[in-house]
């Protein structure tokens, strides 16, 4: 890939990398006021809320910094599994993505508070345990970008057949 190009293709991964963080925080502060208030009508605020984040930012957010960071990592010298680093922030990012789509419900949360119900508090602290997950491994891949370990994959090679 030519320098300028990559480097567009750079900025673009540390933009929507850094807006993810930022997308996934705001989740974590509704979440918290949802979960922590005694009136059942902002936590049901907070939780129509969430899904307009989750779309708008979340779901477009993760999937181009997916792109992003696989299209680096195939056509530059780090490589996609040559450096554990850049394997580990690979599977840090599919884990974001999947802790999203099977673990955090705000739909499911805001139909639970639904007419001023209050939700179940194990429900509401399990979808704080989920975005709390999120933002360990994304500050994790962030760490990881910044501080580069060299430490390469080691391949084995086959033994030989005779």
């Amino acid at each position: 890939m030519r320098p300028p190009i990559r480097k567009t293709v750079l900025v673009i991964h540390i933009m929507v990398s850094v807006a993810l963080l930022g997308e996934v925080w705001g989740l974590v502060v509704l979440n918290t006021a949802a979960t922590l208030t005694n009136d059942p009508e902002l936590a049901h605020a907070a939780y129509r809320l969430m899904p307009n984040l989750v779309f708008a930012g979340g779901i477009p957010l993760s999937l181009t910094a997916l792109v992003t960071g696989i299209t680096l990592g195939l056509t530059s010298h780090w490589g996609l599994f040559r450096y554990y680093w850049v394997t580990l922030k690979l599977g840090l990012l599919v884990a974001v993505i999947c802790v999203g789509m099977f673990l955090f419900d705000p739909e499911g949360m805001a139909a639970a508070t639904e007419g001023g119900e209050a939700a179940l508090a194990s429900d509401q602290w399990s979808q704080t345990g989920a975005l709390g997950a999120q933002i360990v491994m994304l500050i994790a891949s962030t760490v990881l970008s910044v501080f580069k370990p060299r430490w390469k994959l080691r391949v084995t090679p086959a033994p030989a057949v005779r």
